[in-house]
Parts: structure tokens; C-alpha cells; sequence
């Protein structure tokens, strides 16, 4: 396993950069789902950098606690500043999501909520496989997970706009972070291999950003 991008060189920056670059959307693709969480008590948040989405998910919860994991000290810290005044129901956790084990006094078995925006797109296909058969086997039977992602539509846009763009992205984040990862993984497979099944899904920028709501919906795999 490679070493995680390193993000905190970027952590001040990040809310700017993003907004330079896409406007509101990346946060309007995040936001997408918020008002399907109400039910949620335990929620899981992998990678949500400065944490406007967690910031977000706890005004709209008040009785979610949640648990975050980054592999950026800044980025956990930029999180916790956004979460302010509802920060007691964070639990960070700085460490690779890709070998993070989830455990009793970490994640509670009912987590019944997993989120991850932009960030399955820093993974290759056999960690988005790995991690979703792993998350899968400890979050609840009625368990949803909202991803927010990068996408290449079928067409032109996706052709000219769309696949050109999504490349560039890879190799400035390659310079900025250490980002080796070059290209966006199948993480809808990887999803369905574990067990969870698509809900809903919407597009924003002509099909550039994806919104998907997924639903934990068959058995739990035996894991060897």
C-alpha cells in the first residue's frame, strides 16, 4: 500500500481552491442527500477534508455522532473548527482509511451511515473493493452510504470536457499531494460486490458530478 496523498499543505487553501475551480457546486453534490440523514444516529466520514459536509450533517442531525478519519492532521483540524459548536459529537480519527479498522470503541456496530465525497477518486479499484467489503461487515442492516464523486459521462462532454478535466485534476493533486492515482475507480461495482444497493442517484454539471445514495440491502459477506 502506497503512502496516503499528503493534503495538509492544502488544508488553508482547500475551500478556496475548490471554489476557484467549481464554484458551489462540490458542495451543492455534497449537500445532495442531507435532508435523507434525519434517521441517523451513527455516521462514519471518510476523507471530508475541511469538513463543511460534516459541519452540515451535524446542523441538520442533531442527534448524529459521527466519526471522522483523514489522513491530514490539518484537515481533521480544519474539520473540527467548521463542526464548532456541535464538535463534541466528532470522534477523529487521523489515520489511512485504507487500513483503518473499524472497532468497538471506535465505531459502534449501529453506524448506520457512511459518507465519502471526493474521495473514493483518490483510491485505486482493489482499495474501493477492499474498503467497501470491510465497512460493509460493521454498519447496520438498514445502512446508507452517500458518495459524492468525479464522472465521465457518455459523449462528447465526456470525451472533450469531462475525461481532459478529471486528468488534469489527477496530475495537479499528483504535484500538490503526492497523489498517484490517475484514474476514477468502478467504485459503483465495488459498492454492489459488497452488498449495497444503488437508491438514487443525481448528476449535477451535465453529468461531470454524481450524487449517489446507496442502501446496505443484502446479507453481509463471510469474510476469510
Amino acid at each position: 500500500m502506497n503512502r496516503p496523498p499528503d493534503f495538509n499543505r492544502l488544508a488553508h487553501l482547500y475551500q478556496w481552491m475548490e471554489f476557484f475551480t467549481f464554484g458551489p457546486w462540490l458542495s451543492f453534490t455534497r449537500g445532495t442527500f442531507v435532508s435523507h440523514l434525519a434517521r441517523s444516529r451513527r455516521a462514519l466520514v471518510l476523507g471530508d477534508g475541511d469538513g463543511r459536509f460534516t459541519a452540515r450533517l451535524l446542523c441538520a442531525n442533531r442527534e448524529i455522532v459521527i466519526d471522522a478519519v483523514d489522513a491530514s492532521s490539518a484537515m481533521l483540524q480544519g474539520l473540527l473548527r467548521h463542526a464548532i459548536p456541535h464538535a463534541d459529537r466528532v470522534n477523529v480519527h487521523l489515520a489511512d482509511a485504507r487500513g483503518w479498522e473499524p472497532s468497538v470503541t471506535s465505531l459502534d456496530p449501529r453506524c448506520d451511515l457512511i459518507a465519502t465525497h471526493f474521495f473514493l477518486d483518490c483510491l485505486t479499484q482493489a482499495e474501493v473493493e477492499s474498503l467497501a467489503t470491510r465497512l460493509r461487515s460493521a454498519v447496520s442492516p438498514s445502512a446508507h452510504w452517500i458518495v459524492s464523486e468525479f464522472a465521465i459521462p457518455a459523449g462528447w462532454f465526456g470525451r472533450l470536457v469531462a475525461r481532459p478535466l478529471v486528468a488534469v485534476l489527477y496530475g495537479s493533486f499528483g504535484l500538490l499531494t503526492g497523489l498517484t492515482v490517475r484514474s476514477l475507480p468502478d467504485h459503483a461495482s465495488a459498492l454492489r460486490h459488497a452488498g449495497f444497493a444503488l437508491k438514487e442517484r443525481r448528476t449535477h454539471l451535465a453529468g461531470l458530478l454524481v450524487a449517489e445514495l446507496w442502501c446496505a440491502s443484502l446479507p453481509k459477506p463471510t469474510l476469510a
